[in-house]
């Protein structure tokens, strides 16, 4: 593990967001936002899983793949900031405060494209948009 800053990426880039635990649990988000050389926003619904074993245990990792050969994976604790979130009440905003950064860039390898969500909800598109600017104005 390397002790770097955390990258950019594009917004509405799939991450995979991993949770403590026996055994450990992930799932993908929509809306991870680079907070600062060593933080994450996200959101999560409040009915997540994810969420509960957060305030359990806030031992997390946060793994981004994305174009640009961006490839990393953040450990950290995550943290509540605001519950619910102002701008959406069935959802809780959560910061993830970086400890390591495990870049995992190779030069014998290019990441061309990554995953990337496309609502087909009009109402999900502008509420997803929506929460990452809330995200956004909670990163100062």
């Amino acid at each position: 593990m390397t002790a770097g800053d955390l990258p950019d990426w594009p917004a509405g880039t799939v991450a995979v967001l991993a949770t403590a635990g026996a055994p450990p649990h992930a799932i993908p988000v929509s809306t991870a936002v680079r907070a600062g050389p060593r933080r994450v926003l996200l959101a999560l619904a409040r009915s997540r899983a994810s969420l509960a074993r957060l305030r359990a245990d806030p031992r997390c990792a946060l793994t981004v793949v994305a174009a640009g050969d961006v490839a990393f994976t953040a450990h950290g604790r995550a943290a509540i900031v605001q519950d619910p979130m102002a701008v959406a009440e069935s959802v809780v905003a959560v910061a993830i405060d970086v400890d390591d950064v495990q870049d995992h860039a190779d030069p014998r390898f290019a990441i061309d494209a990554g995953v990337t969500w496309r609502w087909v909800d009009a109402q999900a598109a502008e509420r997803d948009a929506a929460i990452r600017e809330a995200l956004r104005g909670l990163a100062g």
